[in-house]
């Protein structure tokens, strides 16, 4: 069978690329080129990608290192990077296994939940605070890099006393404090640890192996070392302690065990689809789309293809996640460094891939 995508991947996996030099890079090899110049370029430390199409891997591949100094060859199956905010959509089907549980109601107040938090002006909901409309505030100053060992009760300390910046329900305002509260309310509610909710409800369920809260993934040994990088280069990014943060971008993970959780997605693993259906449709605000749903993003590329997904930046971490499901793809990036600025390579790149997909579709 001359399949095109088979074609593609012994090139890419090929000791030698058989190529003619001259000749134009096309499809999964311009792909791979592509997330290669970058390390050459030195624009990324590391980074690894595991995509698939209808469960399948069209390309699954480590890129430069996990740790520079001492040249840890990045691995896509088990290198551990922090994931920022892709940890949201972990903690959204944690969330929406306790809707289905009936223990909580996206449209009832959070004080339902969590009675001694202080009131406001305003009530609020679950699925105002999944939606970044509950008006609560983002970071200030230095709480984006705290490297301080709260736990997820102790941390709202740092916001509770402050007023909502806006009525529930009016205005967007994207932030992890959201998820701190959403994830208080899942253990008030389920009588354990967040953490342990969705190790029982998620990570084990869907066979996620390689994905651990800061406190889990001390004893791995493939945890990447995590950068920043200024105009002299890559240098160790600052210690921080994200354990408070989980739900909204605490983790670590490897890029196939977030395409697992995709995929599990697109083969309607989690839950039903009505139970489902709120977390991935976007919400409105004044009759507007705002492109985010419950947990996760829910929009269409430059080229108008719908996906959900999450992009995720945090101290010493990049990442991509994307789901399209007309295209049955699945996208998972990770690099091991603050901001890279490369999110239009890495947007060539997904291109690169639906576009070898719709070829092997026509084919």
């Amino acid at each position: 069978m001359n399949n095109p995508i088979t074609k593609y991947l012994k090139n890419i996996f090929a000791t030698k690329r058989i190529l003619d030099e001259n000749g134009p890079l096309m499809g999964l090899v311009k792909a791979d080129a592509l997330l290669n110049d970058l390390i050459i370029n030195k624009k990324a430390p590391g980074l690894a990608i595991t995509a698939l199409r209808e469960g399948k891997i069209i390309l699954q591949k480590g890129y430069g290192y996990g740790d520079l100094e001492s040249k840890t060859p990045v691995n896509p199956r088990n290198t551990i990077f922090r994931i920022a905010s892709v940890s949201k959509p972990i903690a959204a089907t944690a969330l929406a296994h306790l809707v289905h549980d009936g223990l909580i109601d996206l449209d009832a107040s959070f004080y339902d939940y969590v009675p001694y938090y202080p009131k406001k002006k305003w009530d609020f909901t679950i699925r105002q605070l999944a939606s970044h409309t509950a008006g609560i505030r983002g970071y200030r100053g230095t709480e984006y890099g705290l490297n301080q060992p709260y736990a997820i009760k102790e941390s709202i300390a740092l916001f509770k006393d402050d007023a909502l910046l806006f009525k529930p329900g009016t205005d967007y305002l994207y932030n992890s404090f959201d998820w701190v509260l959403i994830s208080l309310a899942m253990q008030e509610v389920s009588g354990i640890p967040f953490e342990e909710y969705v190790q029982e409800k998620v990570l084990q369920l869907l066979g996620m192996m390689h994905t651990f809260s800061p406190k889990g993934h001390a004893k791995h040994d493939m945890v990447s070392s995590f950068y920043s990088k200024n105009r002299k280069g890559f240098r160790k990014a600052i210690p921080v302690n994200n354990f408070y943060k989980l739900a909204g971008g605490g983790y670590l993970s490897t890029t196939e065990d977030i395409a697992k959780l995709g995929q599990a997605y697109l083969e309607n693993q989690i839950l039903n689809k009505k139970i489902l259906k709120p977390f991935l449709t976007s919400e409105t605000i004044k009759g507007e789309k705002i492109y985010y749903g419950l947990g996760w993003q829910v929009s269409e590329d430059k080229q108008g293809r719908t996906y959900f997904g999450h992009i995720g930046n945090g101290v010493g971490g990049y990442s991509n996640f994307f789901v399209y499901p007309e295209q049955q793809l699945v996208v998972a990036m990770l690099i091991n460094c603050t901001n890279p600025n490369v999110q239009e390579d890495l947007d060539q790149v997904v291109d690169l891939l639906i576009s070898e997909v719709n070829k092997d579709l026509i084919a």
